[in-house]
Protein backbone atom coordinates (compact mmCIF):
# COMPACT_ATOMS: atom_id res chain seq x y z
CA UNK A 1 0.00 0.00 0.00
CA UNK A 2 1.08 3.57 -0.69
CA UNK A 3 1.77 5.88 2.23
CA UNK A 4 0.99 8.88 0.01
CA UNK A 5 -2.54 10.29 -0.41
CA UNK A 6 -3.01 13.36 -2.59
CA UNK A 7 -6.79 13.82 -2.53
CA UNK A 8 -8.96 14.19 0.58
CA UNK A 9 -11.42 16.59 2.17
CA UNK A 10 -11.98 18.22 5.54
CA UNK A 11 -14.94 20.01 7.11
CA UNK A 12 -13.73 23.19 5.41
CA UNK A 13 -15.56 21.86 2.34
CA UNK A 14 -17.62 18.66 2.42
CA UNK A 15 -15.53 16.36 4.60
CA UNK A 16 -16.66 15.21 8.05
CA UNK A 17 -13.39 15.73 9.96
CA UNK A 18 -11.68 19.00 10.79
CA UNK A 19 -8.23 19.48 9.25
CA UNK A 20 -6.63 18.48 12.57
CA UNK A 21 -8.81 15.39 12.92
CA UNK A 22 -8.01 14.45 9.32
CA UNK A 23 -4.28 14.63 10.02
CA UNK A 24 -4.74 12.55 13.17
CA UNK A 25 -6.55 9.85 11.20
CA UNK A 26 -3.91 9.92 8.47
CA UNK A 27 -1.16 9.44 11.05
CA UNK A 28 -3.03 6.55 12.68
CA UNK A 29 -3.33 4.86 9.30
CA UNK A 30 0.32 5.22 8.33
CA UNK A 31 0.09 8.05 5.80
CA UNK A 32 3.43 9.81 5.36
CA UNK A 33 2.51 12.44 2.76
CA UNK A 34 -0.97 13.99 2.53
CA UNK A 35 -2.50 16.62 0.28
CA UNK A 36 -5.60 18.32 1.67
CA UNK A 37 -7.68 19.17 -1.41
CA UNK A 38 -10.87 20.80 -0.21
CA UNK A 39 -13.37 21.87 -2.84
CA UNK A 40 -12.69 25.41 -4.03
CA UNK A 41 -11.16 26.45 -0.70
CA UNK A 42 -7.68 26.53 0.82
CA UNK A 43 -8.67 27.81 4.27
CA UNK A 44 -7.91 24.54 6.05
CA UNK A 45 -4.31 24.19 4.95
CA UNK A 46 -2.63 26.24 7.67
CA UNK A 47 -4.41 24.29 10.42
CA UNK A 48 -3.57 21.03 8.67
CA UNK A 49 0.09 22.02 8.36
CA UNK A 50 0.37 22.79 12.06
CA UNK A 51 -1.18 19.43 12.91
CA UNK A 52 0.99 17.59 10.38
CA UNK A 53 4.15 18.99 11.96
CA UNK A 54 3.28 17.20 15.21
CA UNK A 55 2.63 13.87 13.46
CA UNK A 56 5.68 13.71 11.17
CA UNK A 57 3.45 14.00 8.09
CA UNK A 58 4.45 16.05 5.05
CA UNK A 59 1.48 18.21 4.07
CA UNK A 60 1.09 19.16 0.41
CA UNK A 61 -0.87 22.33 -0.34
CA UNK A 62 -3.83 21.28 -2.45
CA UNK A 63 -7.27 22.21 -3.74
CA UNK A 64 -9.96 20.64 -5.92
CA UNK A 65 -11.36 23.18 -8.37
CA UNK A 66 -14.84 22.88 -9.91
CA UNK A 67 -14.71 23.35 -13.69
CA UNK A 68 -17.29 23.45 -16.46
CA UNK A 69 -16.24 21.78 -19.70
CA UNK A 70 -18.63 21.10 -22.58
CA UNK A 71 -21.62 21.27 -20.27
CA UNK A 72 -20.08 18.85 -17.77
CA UNK A 73 -18.62 19.40 -14.32
CA UNK A 74 -14.98 18.33 -14.15
CA UNK A 75 -12.74 18.52 -11.08
CA UNK A 76 -9.14 19.67 -11.38
CA UNK A 77 -6.71 19.11 -8.54
CA UNK A 78 -4.08 21.72 -7.78
CA UNK A 79 -1.09 20.15 -6.02
CA UNK A 80 1.87 21.93 -4.42
CA UNK A 81 0.18 25.30 -4.97
CA UNK A 82 1.24 28.69 -3.60
CA UNK A 83 -1.47 29.88 -1.21
CA UNK A 84 -0.51 33.54 -1.71
CA UNK A 85 -1.03 33.59 -5.49
CA UNK A 86 -3.78 36.18 -5.84
CA UNK A 87 -5.40 34.98 -9.09
CA UNK A 88 -5.91 31.58 -7.39
CA UNK A 89 -7.24 33.15 -4.17
CA UNK A 90 -9.64 35.41 -6.06
CA UNK A 91 -10.74 32.68 -8.47
CA UNK A 92 -11.62 30.32 -5.64
CA UNK A 93 -13.56 33.06 -3.88
CA UNK A 94 -15.62 33.62 -7.02
CA UNK A 95 -16.44 29.90 -7.27
CA UNK A 96 -17.53 29.80 -3.64
CA UNK A 97 -19.92 32.68 -4.26
CA UNK A 98 -21.43 30.66 -7.10
CA UNK A 99 -21.94 27.68 -4.79
CA UNK A 100 -24.42 29.69 -2.73
CA UNK A 101 -26.62 30.35 -5.76
CA UNK A 102 -26.43 26.73 -6.87
CA UNK A 103 -27.51 25.61 -3.40
CA UNK A 104 -30.60 27.82 -3.60
CA UNK A 105 -31.41 26.33 -7.00
CA UNK A 106 -31.02 22.75 -5.71
CA UNK A 107 -33.33 23.52 -2.80
CA UNK A 108 -35.91 24.97 -5.18
CA UNK A 109 -35.81 21.80 -7.29
CA UNK A 110 -36.23 19.57 -4.24
CA UNK A 111 -39.14 21.67 -3.02
CA UNK A 112 -40.94 20.99 -6.30
CA UNK A 113 -41.18 17.32 -5.29
CA UNK A 114 -42.24 18.08 -1.74
CA UNK A 115 -38.89 18.09 0.06
CA UNK A 116 -38.95 21.20 2.21
CA UNK A 117 -36.29 23.05 4.20
CA UNK A 118 -33.45 21.34 2.34
CA UNK A 119 -31.40 24.54 2.09
CA UNK A 120 -31.44 25.04 5.86
CA UNK A 121 -30.80 21.32 6.37
CA UNK A 122 -27.85 21.33 3.99
CA UNK A 123 -26.30 24.40 5.60
CA UNK A 124 -26.65 22.71 9.01
CA UNK A 125 -24.22 20.10 7.70
CA UNK A 126 -21.58 22.57 6.53
CA UNK A 127 -18.46 23.53 8.46
CA UNK A 128 -17.49 26.88 9.89
CA UNK A 129 -16.80 28.31 6.42
CA UNK A 130 -20.34 27.55 5.25
CA UNK A 131 -19.05 26.19 1.94
CA UNK A 132 -22.00 24.24 0.56
CA UNK A 133 -22.15 21.41 -1.96
CA UNK A 134 -24.25 18.47 -3.04
CA UNK A 135 -22.78 16.30 -0.28
CA UNK A 136 -24.38 18.54 2.33
CA UNK A 137 -27.76 18.11 0.66
CA UNK A 138 -27.11 14.37 0.49
CA UNK A 139 -26.48 14.18 4.23
CA UNK A 140 -29.73 16.06 4.87
CA UNK A 141 -31.69 13.72 2.61
CA UNK A 142 -30.21 10.67 4.34
CA UNK A 143 -31.02 12.11 7.77
CA UNK A 144 -34.63 12.62 6.67
CA UNK A 145 -34.93 9.07 5.34
CA UNK A 146 -35.14 9.84 1.63
CA UNK A 147 -32.22 7.48 0.91
CA UNK A 148 -30.08 5.05 2.89
CA UNK A 149 -26.56 6.12 1.89
CA UNK A 150 -24.47 8.48 -0.20
CA UNK A 151 -24.46 6.35 -3.33
CA UNK A 152 -28.22 5.92 -3.42
CA UNK A 153 -29.06 9.52 -2.56
CA UNK A 154 -26.88 10.88 -5.35
CA UNK A 155 -28.29 8.37 -7.83
CA UNK A 156 -31.89 9.22 -6.86
CA UNK A 157 -31.73 12.99 -6.43
CA UNK A 158 -28.52 14.85 -7.22
CA UNK A 159 -27.26 13.86 -10.66
CA UNK A 160 -28.33 15.02 -14.10
CA UNK A 161 -31.88 14.01 -14.92
CA UNK A 162 -32.92 13.64 -11.26
CA UNK A 163 -35.17 15.93 -9.17
CA UNK A 164 -32.45 17.74 -7.21
CA UNK A 165 -30.14 18.41 -10.12
CA UNK A 166 -29.48 21.92 -11.38
CA UNK A 167 -26.99 23.04 -14.01
CA UNK A 168 -24.29 25.43 -12.86
CA UNK A 169 -21.41 27.14 -14.64
CA UNK A 170 -18.13 26.81 -12.79
CA UNK A 171 -14.67 28.09 -13.77
CA UNK A 172 -13.37 27.44 -17.25
CA UNK A 173 -10.77 24.69 -17.64
CA UNK A 174 -8.26 27.25 -18.89
CA UNK A 175 -8.81 29.43 -15.80
CA UNK A 176 -8.34 26.60 -13.31
CA UNK A 177 -5.15 25.41 -14.95
CA UNK A 178 -3.75 28.95 -15.11
CA UNK A 179 -4.50 29.55 -11.42
CA UNK A 180 -2.74 26.33 -10.46
CA UNK A 181 0.28 26.53 -12.75
CA UNK A 182 0.62 30.29 -12.22
CA UNK A 183 1.01 29.57 -8.53
CA UNK A 184 3.78 27.08 -9.26
CA UNK A 185 1.58 24.04 -8.75
CA UNK A 186 0.67 20.99 -10.81
CA UNK A 187 -2.78 20.57 -12.36
CA UNK A 188 -4.24 17.04 -12.35
CA UNK A 189 -7.59 15.75 -13.59
CA UNK A 190 -9.35 14.21 -10.58
CA UNK A 191 -11.06 10.78 -10.77
CA UNK A 192 -11.51 10.79 -14.59
CA UNK A 193 -13.70 7.66 -14.62
CA UNK A 194 -16.45 9.50 -12.74
CA UNK A 195 -17.35 11.68 -15.70
CA UNK A 196 -18.63 8.85 -17.88
CA UNK A 197 -16.87 10.16 -20.97
CA UNK A 198 -16.82 8.14 -24.16
CA UNK A 199 -13.50 7.38 -25.80
CA UNK A 200 -13.52 10.33 -28.20
CA UNK A 201 -14.70 12.89 -25.63
CA UNK A 202 -12.16 11.64 -23.10
CA UNK A 203 -9.40 12.03 -25.66
CA UNK A 204 -10.63 15.56 -26.41
CA UNK A 205 -10.52 16.43 -22.70
CA UNK A 206 -7.03 15.03 -22.26
CA UNK A 207 -5.77 16.77 -25.40
CA UNK A 208 -7.19 20.14 -24.32
CA UNK A 209 -5.97 19.67 -20.76
CA UNK A 210 -2.43 19.01 -21.96
CA UNK A 211 -2.51 21.90 -24.44
CA UNK A 212 -3.50 24.28 -21.64
CA UNK A 213 -0.62 23.20 -19.42
CA UNK A 214 -2.13 20.38 -17.37
CA UNK A 215 0.49 17.77 -16.56
CA UNK A 216 -1.01 15.06 -14.34
CA UNK A 217 -3.81 12.50 -14.15
CA UNK A 218 -5.29 10.94 -11.02
CA UNK A 219 -5.00 7.26 -11.93
CA UNK A 220 -5.44 5.75 -8.46
CA UNK A 221 -8.84 6.77 -7.09
CA UNK A 222 -11.65 5.29 -5.02
CA UNK A 223 -13.83 5.91 -8.08
CA UNK A 224 -11.75 3.58 -10.28
CA UNK A 225 -11.96 -0.16 -10.78
CA UNK A 226 -8.68 -2.04 -11.27
CA UNK A 227 -9.44 -2.14 -15.00
CA UNK A 228 -9.97 1.62 -15.10
CA UNK A 229 -6.72 2.18 -13.22
CA UNK A 230 -4.86 0.29 -15.93
CA UNK A 231 -6.74 2.09 -18.71
CA UNK A 232 -5.91 5.54 -17.32
CA UNK A 233 -2.33 4.48 -16.74
CA UNK A 234 -2.14 3.82 -20.49
CA UNK A 235 -3.48 7.33 -21.18
CA UNK A 236 -0.95 8.83 -18.79
CA UNK A 237 1.99 6.98 -20.30
CA UNK A 238 0.97 7.77 -23.89
CA UNK A 239 0.67 11.51 -23.15
CA UNK A 240 3.66 11.64 -20.78
CA UNK A 241 1.41 12.77 -17.95
CA UNK A 242 2.48 12.47 -14.34
CA UNK A 243 0.35 10.11 -12.25
CA UNK A 244 -1.39 11.02 -9.01
CA UNK A 245 -3.20 8.97 -6.38
CA UNK A 246 -5.90 9.82 -3.88
CA UNK A 247 -8.56 8.27 -1.69
CA UNK A 248 -11.02 11.18 -2.12
CA UNK A 249 -11.70 10.55 1.55
CA UNK A 250 -14.62 12.52 3.03
CA UNK A 251 -15.23 10.69 6.28
CA UNK A 252 -15.56 7.32 8.00
CA UNK A 253 -18.36 5.32 6.47
CA UNK A 254 -18.80 7.68 3.52
CA UNK A 255 -15.79 6.84 1.39
CA UNK A 256 -14.90 3.72 -0.57
CA UNK A 257 -11.21 4.14 0.32
CA UNK A 258 -9.98 5.18 3.73
CA UNK A 259 -6.77 7.12 4.22
CA UNK A 260 -3.73 4.88 3.90
CA UNK A 261 -5.54 2.33 1.75
CA UNK A 262 -4.22 3.14 -1.74
CA UNK A 263 -2.64 0.49 -3.97
CA UNK A 264 0.72 1.01 -5.64
CA UNK A 265 0.99 2.96 -8.90
CA UNK A 266 0.87 0.91 -12.11
CA UNK A 267 4.25 0.04 -13.57
CA UNK A 268 5.83 2.46 -15.99
CA UNK A 269 4.05 5.52 -14.57
CA UNK A 270 5.88 8.64 -13.43
CA UNK A 271 4.61 9.84 -10.03
CA UNK A 272 3.46 13.43 -9.71
CA UNK A 273 5.85 13.89 -6.79
CA UNK A 274 8.92 12.99 -8.87
CA UNK A 275 10.51 16.45 -8.64
CA UNK A 276 9.12 17.61 -5.30
CA UNK A 277 11.76 18.60 -2.79
CA UNK A 278 10.07 16.49 -0.10
CA UNK A 279 11.12 13.36 -1.99
CA UNK A 280 14.69 14.29 -2.82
Amino acid sequence: MLDIDLHCHSSISDGVLTPTQLIDRAAQRGVRVLALTDHDDIAGLNEARSAAATKNITLINGVEISVSWRGRTIHILGLNINLDYQPLVEGLSSIRDGRKQRAENIAAELEKIGIENSLEGAYANTGERGLIGRTHFARFLIEKGYAKDMKSVFKKYLVKGKPGYTHHEWAALSEAIEWITGSGGIAAIAHPARYGLGKNVLNDLLDEFCALGGTALEVISASHTPQQVEAFAVHARSRHLLVSCGSDFHGPGESHYDLGQLPELPSGCTPVWRDWKYFQ
